[in-house]
């Protein structure tokens, strides 16, 4: 099968982009080595930022866009963004009630019953909302290689902006997953893997979404949407509730923040 060159200078890019995320998804998760115990403060930090990084991502990178290019097709632009948008929390909402997964300050697993062992199931809850990260990058990637021109420059430039939030925010999440691995007693080199592994399906995801995105094309606005409203939806059941956890909960109020602001230069910057 041949590929288009420009389908194959996306699926290059989105390569490239979610690589990105993922390597610092490892990079974080490396932080095992280094901490001889998981703080809750810094816990509480680290996924305040992701927070803040997807909530603005949501905006700027991923909203706005839909609604841009829905009206640049002709469509009312509030349609497909707010449709989309609900899509995505309705296939997370589905994913969260079905698949079995454990929060981090959790007792009790979420999802079907399950024999999985508790560690499983801490990295199964990091990996569900890492699915549509990787999504969003592919989807900015796969829009840059079907434009030109000054369109495709400001699409490279917003993917690249998102490429860059999201690698930011894995860094501490990938800490997140493999410092409380360390702590539930699984050896630090054991804890790394796990945390690495966790954001694996962001290159999957991603380059999948390349792939298919000549034929859902005049559907893009609503993948956009959808890929927002999945990370709010992250965002809101889980990230903001457990950086809010204990007492001085205005440390985890803080991380969201600085995230929002990273973010939201970010795109401007870049976009």
């Amino acid at each position: 099968m041949q590929i288009d060159a420009n389908l194959m200078q996306s699926l290059i890019w989105a390569a490239m982009g979610c690589g990105f995320t993922w390597f610092m998804t490892t990079a974080g998760s490396a932080v095992v080595f280094f901490f001889r115990k998981d703080r809750a403060v810094t816990h509480r930090i680290f996924l305040g930022f992701a927070a803040g990084v997807m909530i603005a991502a949501s905006v700027w990178s991923l909203l706005n866009p839909a609604i841009e290019q829905a009206e640049e097709l002709g469509q009312v632009g509030w349609i497909p963004a707010a449709g989309g948008f609900l899509l995505g929390v309705a296939f997370l909402m589905a994913l969260d009630t079905f698949l079995p997964h454990l929060h981090m300050e959790g007792d009790e697993p979420e999802g079907v019953k399950t024999s999985w062992k508790r560690t499983t199931l801490l990295v199964s809850a990091v990996t569900l909302h890492n699915i549509p990260e990787g999504m969003s990058v592919g989807l900015l990637f796969a829009m840059a290689g079907q434009s030109s021109g000054p369109e495709r420059t400001a699409y490279l430039g917003m993917a690249v902006a998102l490429a860059i939030g999201m690698g930011l925010q894995n860094f501490p999440e990938g800490a997140a997953i493999s410092l409380p691995l360390r702590r539930e007693g699984m050896s630090r080199g054991k804890a790394f893997v796990m945390g690495s592994l966790s954001g694996i399906v962001e290159p999957i995801f991603g380059i999948l979404v390349v792939l298919v995105s000549t034929q859902i094309a005049p559907f893009m606005p609503w993948m956009l949407a959808f890929a927002a409203g999945a990370m709010i939806y992250v965002v809101v059941e889980e990230l903001i509730p457990e950086a809010h956890l204990g007492e001085h909960s205005n440390i985890g109020t803080l991380g969201v923040i600085a995230g929002f602001v990273v973010m939201m230069i970010l795109d401007v910057a870049l976009g």
